[in-house]
């Protein structure tokens, strides 16, 4: 099933943001990579695929950790996110990872080629999450793991509603369609585990992951930030006239301050991750 075009060009649209704030993301949700390293058991000299890997994360992380005997690859759908990897991967000197463009439900690799699948707020977006998960099975060895990283609800994670809660109020946002790709597509506890089950994986879990999210950065910066970062959000105060967005950019900041000590910002964070295991020919 193909992405709409529309969706492919809002995340190409975003791309050089991402890249430019790549490393603020990483540090922001590097506890979301340790909890996919952690389910998805990866070790020393494992081969590991890592889907909807934007401008790298957590493909680089991972990479330092299974060391020069180890593989890593990124795929994503968007050229723009896999040039902005391949340089950063070329930056750090990396030898061990490579990037692609790729579907993540028609994946280019042989079935058995994995010792671990992982993604990182991807399936949300996926236009087949069923299909993509079939595929993730397919490419990993027997009884090897994989573990994708959703958002738990919004109005438990701060990040995003300190926003949209502002912005809802200067601009129509009807409720998305319950299957709609958007970030809380997944937020229902047991949701994406029961596409997990249907798919075939084994012992398909789901844990809740609390973290704080913390950017060494001002409230404006923040606020600069997410809005780059969220081609929705830039879609949605372009409508509002220079008055109107004032009045939103000095609630954003009011609202944003809760979260804001002198070096930082820290938002309290919930993510699901689920995780299932391939098992043999029956």
């Amino acid at each position: 099933m193909q992405f709409d075009q529309e969706v492919l060009n809002r995340w190409s649209n975003s791309a050089p943001f991402w890249e430019k704030h790549r490393e603020i993301i990483r540090q922001m949700f590097a506890p979301v990579t340790q909890a996919l390293v952690e389910d998805a058991q990866i070790g020393s000299q494992d081969a590991v695929l890592d889907i909807a890997t934007g401008p790298g994360e957590p493909a680089l992380s991972v990479a330092a950790l299974v060391g020069p005997e180890g593989k890593v690859v990124g795929i994503d759908p968007i050229p723009e996110m896999v040039a902005a990897a391949r340089r950063a991967a070329s930056r750090l000197e990396f030898k061990n990872i490579q990037f692609d463009v790729a579907l993540a439900d028609h994946l280019p690799f042989p079935a058995d080629t994995f010792d671990s699948v992982i993604s990182r707020f991807g399936v949300m977006f996926f236009p087949s999450p069923l299909d993509a998960v079939r595929e993730m099975l397919r490419v990993l060895k027997t009884g090897k793991k994989l573990a994708v990283a959703v958002w738990h609800f919004a109005e438990r994670n701060p990040f995003h509603y300190s926003l949209s809660r502002v912005i809802d109020r200067y601009v129509d946002s009807p409720p998305p369609p319950p299957d709609a790709l958007d970030a809380f597509r997944f937020a229902s506890p047991g949701k994406l585990r029961a596409v997990l089950n249907e798919a075939g994986a084994i012992a398909p879990a789901e844990r809740l992951l609390q973290f704080n999210i913390q950017a060494p950065i001002s409230v404006e910066d923040f606020w600069a930030l997410r809005l780059e970062m969220s081609d929705t959000f830039r879609e949605k105060i372009s409508t509002l006239s220079n008055e109107r967005m004032a009045e939103v950019k000095c609630q954003v900041l009011e609202s944003l301050r809760e979260y804001s000590t002198d070096r930082e910002m820290s938002f309290p964070a919930e993510i699901l991750i689920v995780s299932g295991v391939k098992g043999g020919p029956t």
